[in-house]
């Protein structure tokens, strides 16, 4: 008979081991491709939520596909296929409301550094700038940190590619939002464009108007620690039937489509959403200095 050396089944071993190890290698190669693709598609929804910007139509929808599949599979967890795809279904309003809560974070980062901005431009035209060589020399020298300093560096590209004056400081006013309500950034604005109108010292009408910005801020401030209690009771009474409802299916499962599945109770259930709507708005319309 014909006897085997050991060396040949070693080197069948060897053989299958390195096959495996280049299977295995290219799986590793692809894998860090998918997770370098995935990295290049989230980035841009990742900065806008950072940066708290109004997003371009592109990351509007990708903002909205991944708010989609992320609620979609949060529901599938937690309860059924169906909560998570009307979960999903509300992604877009659900990205809406994330959005217009960053852009008002954002706009009070900007608004909150007026009377920094207001003080370095008033440093600069004392040094000899115009306004366009004050702006620029604000967001060169970059005092001026945060969303307000991309503000400037943006309103500064804007004075380089040949905007008029004017319009880069209504941009700059104008912020991350257009339906905003008028805030320092705007005093700010039409102060150096009156100016420009009547004349007189500008330096010392933005330094003024530094110290009135930021007495402003502090009775916002103040106002703000005085009605925190009253915002706090009025945020855990709204969410008191949702506690109450997450509390009671946590301790019988089937009480949430028990409750829904009666027709006076789900018409009950409704109604309360329904008024809690109405109140929610009439506060809203209250705190705004309107009638309800």
């Amino acid at each position: 008979m014909l006897s085997l050396s050991p060396a040949v089944p070693v080197a069948g071993l060897a053989g299958i081991a390195a096959l495996l190890a280049a299977w295995e290698a290219i799986a590793a190669v692809e894998e860090e491709r998918a997770v370098q693709s995935a990295r290049r598609w989230l980035a841009p929804v990742l900065e806008v939520l950072r940066s708290g910007r109004a997003p371009t139509s592109p990351e509007r929808r990708r903002l909205v596909v991944l708010g989609a599949l992320s609620l979609l599979a949060a529901g599938c967890l937690l309860a059924d296929l169906w909560v998570g795809l009307a979960l999903g279904a509300a992604a877009p309003w659900v990205a809406r409301a994330v959005l217009r809560v960053r852009l008002r974070r954002r706009e009070a980062a900007v608004g909150s550094a007026a009377p920094a901005i207001a003080r370095a431009l008033a440093d600069a035209l004392a040094g000899g700038h115009s306004i366009r060589g004050a702006l620029a020399a604000v967001a060169r020298e970059g005092a001026i940190d945060g969303p307000a300093g991309e503000e400037l560096r943006t309103a500064a590209t804007r004075l380089e590619l040949g905007t008029p004056t004017d319009d880069a400081l209504l941009a700059l006013a104008g912020g991350p939002a257009r339906d905003r309500e008028h805030g320092p950034l705007d005093t700010l604005a039409a102060a150096v464009l009156l100016q420009r109108e009547a004349g007189g010292d500008l330096a010392a009408l933005l330094r003024a108007l530094a110290g009135a910005l930021e007495e402003r801020a502090r009775v916002v401030a103040d106002a703000h620690s005085a009605t925190a209690q009253a915002r706090f009771t009025a945020l855990l009474v709204g969410a008191l039937p949702a506690g109450a409802l997450v509390l009671a299916e946590l301790v019988r499962p089937s009480f949430a489509p028990a409750l829904l599945g009666s027709p006076i109770a789900a018409a009950m259930v409704a109604a309360a959403l329904l008024l809690q709507a109405v109140a929610a708005l009439c506060i809203r319309r209250m705190a705004a200095g309107q009638r309800p």
